[in-house]
């Protein structure tokens, strides 16, 4: 799948790129202070899941500076399978020259490539500026005709 010319390259990652794709989601979660297990576990695990079916990472730039993971998961309301942008990141001195719009596009076209009919992504709600960005590129936390946010609950089942 190609973009055109004046975006960033976007491609999507082979299990060949598993640890770089390892290196820019371990610096994400660093970043933020969210524990990580590292790159010599996350490369791995990435280099498996990227070679089935149900999660892509893409990456942004060449060199890499950015990434995106998608999951896609069957749903009974939808013929095709439902897409979540697990995660979507782009190096902090690169912010702000639509690496990241390049990535989200390219992940829209793929998740309507693969069937999906949706996408869905989750948000911390203090995350103004993701917020923002997601807004920008005509995502919502209401469904229509709803008049309240819609919010994301989770259990840890350790």
């Amino acid at each position: 799948m190609a973009l055109p010319q004046h975006e960033h390259p976007v491609r999507q990652a082979t299990t060949s790129d598993a640890v770089v794709v390892a290196e820019l989601l371990d610096a994400f979660n660093r970043e933020f202070d969210t524990p990580s297990p590292g790159t010599e576990v996350l490369a791995p695990r990435l280099r498996r899941l990227i070679a089935g079916d149900h999660l892509v990472a893409l990456l942004g730039g060449e060199p890499a500076v950015g990434v995106a993971v998608l999951s896609f998961r069957p749903n009974a309301w939808y013929d095709g399978p439902v897409a979540a942008l697990d995660e979507l990141y782009v190096r902090p001195d690169l912010r702000g020259q639509r690496f990241g719009h390049a990535m989200l596009e390219f992940a829209c076209r793929l998740a309507r490539q693969r069937g999906a009919q949706t996408l869905e992504i989750n948000v911390d709600g203090e995350d103004t500026a993701a917020r923002r960005f997601y807004e920008a590129h005509g995502f919502s936390d209401t469904e229509p005709g709803a008049s309240e946010p819609m919010f994301y609950y989770y259990r840890d089942l350790d």
